[in-house]
């Protein structure tokens, strides 16, 4: 589909909502209909050709008591899913009265197989027929779907010579609408959904090549499991699932890519599910985890209801919500945001290297971190490739959480046990939402030789291409060519001015705190019983101390600390290990000044051009 074929499609489901939505419904209500209504006509018109075939059968099967018909239905459709009314969304709109019309849609509804009735379920569709009805526009809202100007198959329309009239819909042009129109639902009604940034679909395809071009030539005839915990649309499951088919194609392997994602927004997860089963990306919605059936995808929140528990994966790609807080698991949970210490689970904390619990929990406002501590969970050690991980945070996640906290912990884990293969700074502007910049997580537990020990810091900031019209927030893009850019930075494993390359303990850091001892009326130091000072807990300063500095934290105390106050106290008890990461640091470049010549250059001109301009000015 070209731009003016998605242009085209994009304007006519706009319209809908303007041409049969106004006046009867608030604008906040638009999203809640044509979102749904778009995906159901997009799964029943792939059901039309098959639709008396289908009848057929499903009476040969009821005549012969056959119960599990499942199996049968589906092969006659091709799909995952069928409808057994004797309706489609075309032959309903034929039926003028508006009762009739809602009982005969609701029959429609009715007649879905069981993994659609869930995507009806979350869109809450039923009552959106009953809501339709009441304002007299579900006849409308039919017809208009199923224009004949419009196609939402996965597969082209094509005339008696088979030439294309219409190109089919594919699952990224999909999520690529359905994120649009959610943006563009919510400009018009002055709605910002926080935390839900949705991934344009050039900046999927980076993540992709990220996971799996450095390891092409590692991809064998195998199978091979991709996983997302804040799945969306499923955009970058299916990218990635490509990009493995292609690459494995391309070197004449023999593959299977199977798909597994989470998501908590009922109508992203619909949508998914949906869009998985049409494009084939999925062949059943469920499968076996030894004695327990689970989705493909899952639903409800990664965090505290995991729907892959225990579960390992070659590949996982996500895009985490950033800043949103995560005080409804806790109350999933039965806890309070008091009771945060409280809130077990394996994927959030480990061991360290002497046995010390160390907690990845992070403050209560932001749950990105703990998506990719669930990542790190789902890592695979018994084969070949391990598992990549390629994940999207915004800046915070570098630096934020004091030395001992979760966030700093979570750092100190993937680092210390040579985990971080690189950090990507992308451009500001490049989500269509937010103007923050993002920052794009590689890590992996099988690193080539040649980076153990170290990691990639690649400034990625200005490799872009300006949109020629904004889309929302998002003024620029991340083309082919700069995708090649980039990945070029992270395989050259090279110093440039976008690449620098740090030891791991480049990152570390010592915090602790030192204290001035009390003194009495006189000023005299005051000592316990064993001659030593009393520490004044009132004095205390707290000190960041690099791993990196000659002679460690004794060596800080002496050269920094005792020059200027000779009776400070060093509490050693309170020493805690902390990691934090700074682009800003390492990449900053100062703008430069102007030469003394060129600004006497400028004085002397302005003097040439007022000469004479005061005694013009007085008269004189």
């Amino acid at each position: 589909m070209n731009q003016s074929q998605y242009n085209q499609l994009f304007s006519f489901i706009w319209n809908i909502a303007t041409d049969v939505l106004v006046y009867a419904f608030e604008k906040g209500e638009y999203k809640k209909i044509i979102m749904p209504m778009m995906v159901l006509r997009r799964i029943d018109v792939l059901l039309e050709p098959t639709k008396e075939a289908l009848l057929t059968m499903k009476q040969k099967l009821d005549e012969s008591n056959i119960q599990n018909q499942d199996p049968i239905l589906h092969s006659v459709t091709g799909y995952p899913f069928y409808n057994t009314s004797k309706f489609t969304m075309k032959t309903l709109k034929s039926e003028t009265d508006p009762l009739r019309l809602k009982m005969n849609f609701t029959d429609y509804l009715n007649g879905f197989s069981r993994d659609v009735q869930d995507i009806i379920d979350k869109f809450h569709l039923r009552q959106m027929v009953d809501n339709l009805t009441e304002a007299e526009r579900l006849g409308s809202i039919i017809e208009k779907f199923t224009d004949d100007k419009i196609n939402l198959s996965n597969k082209p329309v094509k005339d008696d010579n088979g030439n294309v009239l219409l190109p089919g819909l594919d699952n990224h042009t999909m999520g690529t609408i359905f994120e649009e129109l959610l943006r563009k639902f919510n400009e018009e009604n002055n709605v910002t959904e926080a935390g839900e940034h949705f991934t344009p679909r050039d900046y999927v395809k980076l993540l992709a090549d990220l996971a799996v071009l450095p390891i092409a030539d590692k991809i064998t005839d195998n199978t091979y499991h991709i996983y997302d915990g804040a799945c969306g649309t499923g955009g970058i499951l299916t990218i990635a699932q490509d990009r493995i088919l292609e690459i494995a194609r391309e070197r004449g392997k023999q593959v299977q890519v199977n798909i597994f994602g989470q998501e908590l927004q009922p109508d992203t997860y619909a949508t998914c599910k949906a869009d998985l089963m049409i494009s084939g990306n999925i062949k059943a919605f469920k499968y076996q985890y030894g004695a327990e059936p689970r989705e493909y995808i899952a639903f409800d929140s990664t965090i505290s209801r995991d729907g892959h528990a225990g579960e390992t994966f070659d590949f996982c790609i996500s895009n985490p919500p950033f800043g949103t807080p995560w005080k409804e698991d806790l109350k999933k949970r039965g806890l309070s945001e008091k009771d945060k210490k409280k809130f077990t689970d394996s994927r959030f904390t480990v061991l360290d290297r002497e046995g010390k619990e160390l907690s990845f929990i992070p403050d209560i406002g932001d749950a990105q971190m703990m998506f990719l501590a669930n990542n790190l969970s789902r890592m695979r050690e018994d084969t070949a490739l391990g598992t990549r991980i390629v994940e999207v945070h915004n800046g915070s996640s570098l630096f934020t959480g004091d030395a001992g906290k979760g966030a700093s912990n979570l750092r100190q884990f993937i680092i210390e046990n040579d985990l971080l293969e690189a950090i990507v700074a992308m451009p500001e502007k490049d989500f269509y939402n937010t103007g923050i910049g993002t920052f794009i997580w590689v890590i992996t537990n099988r690193k080539e030789e040649r980076r153990r020990g170290y990691v990639q810091l690649i400034d990625a900031t200005e490799i872009k291409t300006p949109l020629r019209k904004n889309l929302g927030e998002k003024n620029c893009e991340t083309t082919e060519e700069d995708r090649a850019k980039i990945l070029q930075l992270l395989m050259d494993f090279k110093e440039t001015p976008q690449s620098k390359i740090f030891p791991n303990n480049e990152f570390g850091y010592w915090s602790v705190n030192v204290y001035q001892p009390q003194r009495d009326e006189q000023g005299n130091i005051v000592r316990d019983k064993k001659g030593k000072p009393v520490v004044n807990k009132k004095s205390k300063d707290t000190e960041i101390i690099p791993f990196r500095y000659e002679g460690g934290i004794e060596g800080f105390f002496q050269n920094e600390i005792l020059p200027y106050s000779p009776d400070a106290i060093l509490d050693e008890k309170s020493i805690e290990t902390g990691y934090e990461l700074s682009f800003t640091k390492y990449f900053y470049k100062p703008k430069q000044l102007r030469t003394i010549e060129e600004i006497s250059g400028d004085i002397r001109a302005i003097e040439e051009r007022t000469d004479g301009l005061l005694d013009e000015i007085l008269g004189r």
